[in-house]
């Protein structure tokens, strides 16, 4: 996945990609780095690293820039020159410099980007680097795993973020609603919603929403594909898959927390649902409350957040996701390029972002100080990212299958009623089977 969002990946030839990345040797700002006698920072004097940031996790990320700007270059005397790339064009500007050699040094990357580029040979492997920097042990895992291609690491963990339950504490507190714990206790919290308050909906199920089904799939024991060898299975069709999609998908079509309408919606539907006080409870990133109450002052104090439960307690594991910082293999300043994304992965920087944007750091030691807040809007969410954050398949194939909505398609068919849960989830094992298979 990229970040934490759904962000569509064209299918794009591998080893056309594999053959490009030879040539990105010429690619980036010129000059060698230049190490100083007895180690130390890079000497960059006189030099320019070029780099690529996606634009839209950070609201205002130009005093972050020019504090990360000012810092490298005291640091290691090179100028840093940032690009700022949509997420809508940027795989398709990543392809194409790739192809024409034209890359930057260092860019974001998202999750499931990583796996398809690194995979065609266009990042350069930092596993020796993070060992020697003494990193190996202090980066979150489910982001860790992303950055990963046959065990070696060929992206630095820089920010994640991860889905809960945001509700309206207002409504569970006049209703004497605790947050549920379990699967049963969401139930029956939506059951007394649904009866005391028939113009709420009380868990709208939205079809276009595939990060919202997984943990549902997980908690029952199933999963979306596993890995046999060098080779990834579909397993949507497994009875304990099923058993977790067919819970979700009654909570609308059984319980009738949902409406009809949302067999469509994506998840900013259902956060224009909660912003007009149409929903009592939304599965949500972590980084929507403030964008909620900005849009609507009025549920300033009234919102409140849990973590997604598991079946009979504990937490349902959530899709983990966010970006990477990854050097091109292309990049004439390699060691140049590393002192950067050490600069923006840890401390302070990792720390300012984290901050400005919303999300998480993707570091162990910033996130437990995260899962330690006292504020009711962040802790849920950094315990459910600490305790039970997890990656989707690292493989090429999972970003053509998200391109493809072959989920959002399976949930649709479901929660319309043209096909059964096992109906839907057969055809969506197959499509997926058929993308992993020619990836």
């Amino acid at each position: 996945m990229s970040r934490t969002g759904s962000r569509g990946v064209r299918r794009i030839g591998v080893a056309v990609l594999a053959a490009a990345a030879l040539a990105v040797a010429g690619c980036s700002s010129g000059g060698g780095d230049q190490a100083p006698a007895g180690g130390g920072p890079v000497n960059g004097a006189g030099q320019t690293l070029r780099m690529w940031i996606m634009e839209g996790t950070n609201p205002d990320p130009k005093p972050y820039v020019d504090e990360l700007s000012a810092a490298f270059e005291k640091q290691t005397g090179a100028k840093l020159e940032v690009e700022f790339l949509q997420w809508k064009t940027g795989h398709d500007k990543f392809t194409t410099a790739i192809a024409g050699g034209t890359t930057p040094d260092v860019a974001e990357v998202g999750t499931t980007w990583l796996s398809e580029f690194g995979t065609a040979g266009a990042f350069a492997d930092l596993t020796q680097r993070v060992e020697s920097a003494g990193l190996g042990d202090g980066l979150v895992k489910g982001l860790e795993e992303a950055g990963r291609i046959d065990g070696s690491l060929y992206g630095l963990p820089w920010y994640a973020g991860v889905r809960s339950v945001v509700y309206r504490k207002d409504v569970f507190a006049e209703l004497g609603i605790n947050p549920p714990t379990t699967w049963a206790e969401i139930v029956a919290a939506g059951q007394k919603i649904k009866a005391a308050k028939p113009d709420m909906l009380p868990f709208p199920i939205a079809g276009d929403n595939e990060f919202a089904v997984y943990p549902f799939v997980w908690a029952a024991g199933g999963d979306i594909a596993t890995k046999n060898g060098d080779k990834w299975v579909a397993a949507l069709d497994t009875p304990q898959a099923r058993a977790g999609i067919q819970f979700y998908a009654d909570l609308a079509l059984k319980n009738g927390f949902s409406t009809p309408a949302a067999a469509t919606w994506r998840e900013t539907d259902l956060r224009d649902a909660f912003t007009k006080g149409q929903a009592a409870m939304i599965i949500s990133g972590n980084w929507t409350p403030k964008a909620l109450v900005e849009a609507a002052p009025e549920l300033q104090g009234k919102i409140g957040a849990f973590s997604l439960p598991g079946e009979n307690g504990g937490l349902a594991p959530a899709v983990l996701g966010g970006s990477l910082l990854s050097v091109f293999e292309g990049s004439k300043n390699q060691d140049l390029a590393w002192e950067l994304v050490k600069l923006m992965g840890t401390g302070e920087f990792a720390e300012k972002w984290s901050t400005s944007s919303g999300y998480f750091p993707g570091t162990t030691a910033l996130l437990q100080q995260a899962a330690q807040s006292t504020d009711p809007l962040v802790a849920p969410f950094a315990k459910q990212m600490v305790d039970a954050g997890r990656a989707v398949p690292v493989s090429p194939a999972f970003g053509q299958i998200q391109a493809k909505k072959t989920v959002a398609t399976m949930m649709r068919s479901i929660l319309t009623g043209e096909q059964t849960v096992e109906q839907a989830t057969t055809a969506a094992t197959a499509e997926m089977n058929t993308l992993f298979s020619s990836s």
